[in-house]
């Protein structure tokens, strides 16, 4: 079939910009929506003006689809508020520079401490059972700490 004869209906544009959309759901990242916003809005273009030429369509969807994403990606940016609470769901991080008390001793490296109700572990040089210790870091859900010199 020759390339001139080609025919993009405006059906086909509707098509791609759901395609698109559904694309969307499964790999969440605002892209494809906005591709899909301009496949629409080609499609729109495309049913009232149908003389159009595929060339004029897919030039104007490649266009469209720049813009869309630049203007989606600057209006709709995630909203990040400031809060009084920044720690509030980085429990472990919560605890880092203060002190508390070996529940267990530090054995190659890992041992226990008590904060409020929760056990958590420990990582750091061998220390025995009561000793005060810092925690200097977090390291996934242990805390790894140091020796309180007095």
């Amino acid at each position: 079939m020759p390339l001139d004869t080609l025919v993009w209906d405006y059906w086909a544009w509707f098509i791609l910009g759901v395609l698109l959309v559904v694309v969307e759901i499964f790999a969440p990242s605002s892209f494809f929506l906005w591709l899909g916003v301009a496949a629409g809005v080609v499609g729109g273009i495309s049913f009232f003006m149908p003389d159009i030429g595929w060339p004029a369509q897919i030039g104007l969807f490649a266009v469209l689809s720049i813009v869309a994403v630049l203007i989606g990606r600057r209006v709709f940016v995630p909203n990040k508020q400031a809060t009084d609470h920044p720690m509030l769901n980085r429990r472990g991080q919560q605890y880092v520079g203060r002190h508390f008390t070996l529940e267990a001793p530090i054995v190659n490296g890992v041992g226990w401490v008590r904060i409020g109700d929760s056990r958590w572990r420990v990582l750091g040089p061998d220390m025995p059972s009561g000793s005060v210790v810092e925690v200097t870091s977090v390291d996934s859900s242990n805390l790894v700490v140091a020796a309180v010199t007095r």
